[in-house]
């Protein structure tokens, strides 16, 4: 169970609890993805699941952040059509968006160290296995 949510008890899934939301964090790992190389939406919500995006990942999401992104001067896009089937977006990073992806490091190592610090602490209440302090 977890207990971090104004005192409403949420089971745990898979994507741990519900108060971290990866979907927040799908513009810097695509972006990351599109610097390995450029892609299609398609396969870059296929590709998202090298950086710990399992399950079900909403198209709609990613659509819309790569419209954003591409408002935003991160990423440009060009219509490719194929030898079969309908013509598709191909997205490619822009130097925004490689800059970007620097940012967004310097962000991930605060957050990192703000998280070391709770599970830290967590450790010293709980290290006996889960027993609450009581004193």
């Amino acid at each position: 169970m977890c207990y971090c949510h104004k005192g409403h008890h949420f089971h745990h899934s898979k994507e741990g609890c519900p108060g971290f939301r990866m979907e927040k964090f799908i513009q810097p790992c695509m972006l990351l993805l599109l610097y390995e190389r450029p892609a299609h939406g398609y396969e870059l919500m296929e590709r998202l699941a090298q950086l710990g995006f399992v399950g079900h990942i909403d198209p709609g999401a990613v659509y819309r952040n790569l419209r954003k992104m591409e408002e935003d001067g991160l990423v440009k896009s060009e219509w490719e059509s194929g030898e079969s089937g309908p013509a598709k977006r191909r997205y490619v990073l822009t130097p925004e968006g490689e800059e970007a992806i620097h940012g967004w490091a310097v962000h991930v190592r605060y957050q990192m160290e703000r998280l070391k610090a709770f599970l830290d602490k967590y450790e010293e209440f709980f290290k006996d296995g889960g027993n609450k302090k009581t004193d």
